[in-house]
């Protein structure tokens, strides 16, 4: 069991819980520990339960729920700290599920956490704090997040996917202040906005299932999250515009994924498409994506 748990905290799952975790034990006591903790025991405890079982009806073995533990981390630092801890928890079991609900053959199509959020934004009017992120804390601390950032990046191989998106986000909110009016885009460049994207560019946008391993997908990925959450921004003004530009890049890397041995181009082949992730889809057993 030490053996397995030492292998374990060596991948990147393992690293990022650990990462995660360091993260939390910073930002907690300035939110008051228990204002936050209550949401992200809960959250972690019952998902992983619920993960665990369904892993356990699917493989017929037991399987520590890796996945789930960091998806309700992510959420939990992600909302608002002052929300309860039973919507916290509410939010965290449904990012589970819809890894289950929303899947292609290959993998889940959304990043479960972002579809989550957003969901409990209309659901619960939740609020999303970022508090995760060291939003409330001295600059220096930015550097832990900055530098395990880094480290997990580079541990998935997904670098030229950060600084692709980072670089036109930043580009594209520059350009803006010159050509309007600057302090419409202000807070972009303050906390906790700053702290915010950095936190999603390096924690959300990088997981693994729901985001291209080559790099010149990763390439076209990043642009296409960063202009659509600069427009959620700049022409919807909702909370969750960074969600929505990766929920957005989520679809995209589905649809390839599928398609990635057929010659259809967008938007030929979407009929098919969309019976491989719907929840009632069936049975596709004998078929190829040429059918």
């Amino acid at each position: 069991m030490r053996r397995r748990a030492k292998k374990f905290f060596k991948t990147p799952k393992g690293l990022l819980i650990i990462i995660l975790t360091a993260l939390i034990a910073i930002a907690a006591p300035g939110q008051g520990l228990r204002v936050v903790l209550p949401g992200v025991v809960s959250a972690v405890v019952i998902a992983g339960i619920v993960d665990a079982a369904i892993l356990g009806l699917k493989k017929k073995v037991w399987e520590f729920p890796s996945g789930a533990v960091l998806t309700a981390m992510i959420t939990a630092m992600v909302l608002r700290a002052q929300e309860p801890w039973y919507v916290v928890t509410i939010t965290a079991v449904t990012a589970v599920l819809s890894k289950y609900i929303f899947r292609s053959r290959h993998a889940n199509v959304f990043n479960p956490a972002a579809l989550a959020i957003i969901a409990s934004f209309y659901c619960f009017h939740t609020g999303q704090s970022w508090w995760g992120a060291l939003t409330e804390l001295p600059l220096i601390t930015q550097a832990v997040l900055l530098l395990a950032g880094v480290f997990i990046t580079d541990r998935v191989n997904k670098m030229p996917l950060v600084l692709t998106f980072l670089g036109c986000y930043f580009l594209l909110f520059t350009v803006t202040s010159f050509v309007g009016d600057p302090r419409w885009v202000a807070e972009i460049y303050r906390s906790p906005d700053l702290q915010a994207v950095m936190y999603f560019a390096f924690i959300i946008l990088t997981d693994p299932p729901t985001s291209p391993a080559k790099y010149p997908d990763q390439i076209i990925f990043g642009v296409m999250v960063a202009v659509v959450s600069f427009a959620f921004f700049e022409f919807a003004g909702v909370v969750y515009y960074l969600l929505a530009g990766v929920l957005t890049g989520n679809v995209w890397e589905a649809w390839r994924r599928v398609h990635r041995r057929s010659p259809h181009q967008f938007p030929r082949g979407v009929g098919m498409f969309l019976r491989e992730i719907s929840p009632w889809r069936t049975a596709l057993a004998g078929r190829t994506v040429h059918d």
